[in-house]
């Protein structure tokens, strides 16, 4: 694929094309779907910038990847895929997700309170990430309720925002920081509200 010009100006009218060649609104369920994982994929190289974690660094590029092929699949009804000959989303990623999920965990001392997003940058951005997963993951349900979806792309997006949290989890355990945790507002020293 060679892509001479960024602009073509064929988007000017709010709508733009799929994979196979049909013209839909730019604010259609599908493009939306796609379009969240786009925002994810920036948010994860945003996040590859403050990360510093060789291991973890290969993940979240590998993640890149997938989220690209996720994004591929989107953008293809089910029908032209057929026609195409082409594969839907595959579920090895899920499993992946699920191997790294349960090494993590092993990794990780047990939740005892609900984390707050921050501590080291690279946490930061990866909760930032998580909850970008968790919208592409609400967008593409919502899409799966109109058209079909291959089946391993909700469960893909969900084991990616759980596996997302136990990251910056890592992150910050790897540091030397520990967790951020959320305290009761009378653990704060915060009056309760009046009835």
């Amino acid at each position: 694929m060679r892509i001479t010009k960024v602009y073509t100006k064929t988007g000017d009218d709010g709508e733009t094309g799929l994979a196979g060649g049909q013209r839909v609104p730019k604010d259609a369920l599908r493009v939306e779907a796609y379009g969240t994982l786009d925002e994810l994929n920036a948010c994860l190289g945003v996040a590859l910038t403050a990360v510093h974690d060789p291991e973890l660094q290969g993940v979240l590029q590998r993640i890149q990847h997938q989220l690209f092929d996720l994004g591929g699949d989107l953008c293809v009804l089910e029908e032209d895929k057929v026609r195409f000959g082409m594969q839907p989303f595959p579920p090895e990623p899920v499993v992946w997700l699920e191997g790294l999920l349960d090494r993590a965990t092993e990794e990780l001392p047990p939740l005892e309170e609900f984390v707050l997003p921050g501590g080291e940058p690279g946490a930061a951005h990866l909760h930032v990430a998580r909850c970008v997963a968790r919208r592409a993951e609400r967008r593409t349900i919502q899409l799966a309720r109109a058209e079909t979806v291959s089946p391993n792309v909700i469960p893909y997006l969900n084991r990616l925002s759980d596996a997302l949290f136990v990251f910056a989890r890592l992150v910050n355990l790897r540091a030397g920081r520990g967790d951020v945790l959320w305290k009761k507002a009378h653990k704060r020293g915060q009056a309760k509200p009046s009835d």
